[in-house]
């Protein structure tokens, strides 16, 4: 096949090992690619100081964030918002949540800051720099989303006990938990501004390079990533990929665990 122009990956569950690394085969694979001319783009529901922990501007040429939310140039430091969940907004889905899922606790990522309630225990690898504070203040300011911690293990049921009551006010998307029978997750429901996807970001970031959709191969394994799977030109599922996700494409690469990016650049490189 034809090299693409721009190459575009989730990390978690993609192209990070289950131990949230990055081998030295994928790095050296990203490097390769570029090498070769080609744009790695990282599109991650993380924030922007992962990207920093876990990349060099060798690595990739750009990092969408918070699912969407924002853009960061590993070159130059810079965290552009796309769109912001504004206070009154982030306030209204924190009450239509907790009276429909009673127990639901809540976080926010200001794009520099992760804050939480009292009652929100999850801690993702990586990102241990979190601010307990009160529940009124996670809607004191503009944020890239909010982040709910529902009771079980499935995301996917919680959500279709609120779909019919915030879906048009919000974007809902999940990337831990591969449903009710994954206990090793917790339930979290991600939202964010009406519009904000990985999709519509790299959309945005590929048209500013002059590429078009046929031009990218992209990468995910999780929900929030079948928009930009179906965007691109070729979408491929990592082998390990939430069912919905392996159903939203034919095309396969090997599990996370196998360096399964990695080893689809070698193939096309070689």
């Amino acid at each position: 096949m034809p090299l693409p122009r721009v190459i575009a990956t989730d990390l978690d569950g993609t192209l990070l090992r289950s131990d949230s690394t990055l081998s030295d085969r994928t790095r050296a694979a990203l490097r390769a690619a570029r090498s070769a001319g080609i744009r790695v783009v990282a599109a991650t529901a993380r924030p922007a100081r992962i990207i920093e922990a876990l990349f060099t501007r060798d690595d990739i040429d750009a990092a969408i964030v918070g699912n969407g939310a924002g853009r960061y140039d590993p070159r130059t430091g810079e965290l552009r918002w796309i769109r912001a969940l504004e206070p009154a907004l982030t306030a209204r889905l924190i009450d239509e949540i907790e009276r429909l899922l009673p127990g639901a606790a809540f976080a926010v990522e200001t794009g520099h800051r992760f804050l939480h309630e009292a009652a929100y225990h999850y801690r993702p690898a990586l990102d241990w720099e979190r601010y307990p504070v009160p529940r009124a203040q996670l809607a004191a300011q503009a944020v890239m989303k909010l982040l709910v911690l529902v009771a079980g293990s499935d995301p996917g049921a919680a959500w279709e006990t609120l779909r019919g009551s915030v879906d048009s006010i919000a974007e809902c998307t999940w990337s831990a938990g591969h449903g009710a029978a994954d206990t090793d997750y917790p339930a979290i429901l991600e939202f964010a501004a009406v519009g904000v996807s990985k999709a519509a970001a790299l959309a945005d970031l590929c048209e500013g390079w002059g590429v078009e959709p046929g031009e990218v191969c992209a990468f995910g394994d999780a929900p929030n990533d079948i928009s930009m799977l179906e965007w691109a030109g070729a979408g491929y599922a990592v082998a390990n990929g939430h069912p919905e996700v392996l159903a939203a494409t034919p095309h396969r690469v090997p599990g996370n665990d196998h360096d399964g990016v990695a080893a689809f650049l070698e193939s096309l490189l070689g």
